[in-house]
């Protein structure tokens, strides 16, 4: 985790303007079987790893997982989790240092920039236990 953070702190991002939106066919084969650890240029954001048939598991780095789907609407990668069924679209971008994400339903966020690359597991703890 520590490297995580330090690759966060030291990026930079570039501007994208110039690149194209990705399409589903491109972000498909781009994310299928990799985890990607996301973060906002200086702060860790969260990390998704990318399943067949357009599966994911979304984590914010705190031991809670989220099951989902995504699929591709008007150009955009729209997410459908567990815990929600209002999608959340994003576009995608290839930058420099990897992907940029910007959340479309509200773009005033700030665009979170891909920070590290993995092929392990997130650490997912399960449901909460206890009384």
């Amino acid at each position: 985790m520590r490297i995580f953070f330090l690759i966060l702190c030291t990026l930079v991002a570039l501007p994208a303007a110039a690149q194209p939106l990705m399409s589903a066919e491109e972000f498909d084969a781009y994310t299928r079987g990799k985890t990607l650890y996301y973060g906002t240029g200086s702060e860790p954001y969260g990390a998704e790893i990318y399943l067949p048939d357009r599966r994911v598991r979304w984590s914010f780095l705190d031991g809670e997982c989220k099951d989902g789907e995504w699929y591709e609407d008007g150009g955009l990668i729209c997410f459908v989790y567990e815990d929600g069924p209002a999608p959340q679209c994003w576009s995608f971008q290839r930058g420099s240092r990897g992907l940029i994400a910007r959340f479309e339903n509200d773009p005033a966020v700030t665009p979170l920039y891909e920070a590290n690359e993995s092929t392990e597991e997130l650490l997912c703890l399960g449901p909460e236990v206890g009384v």
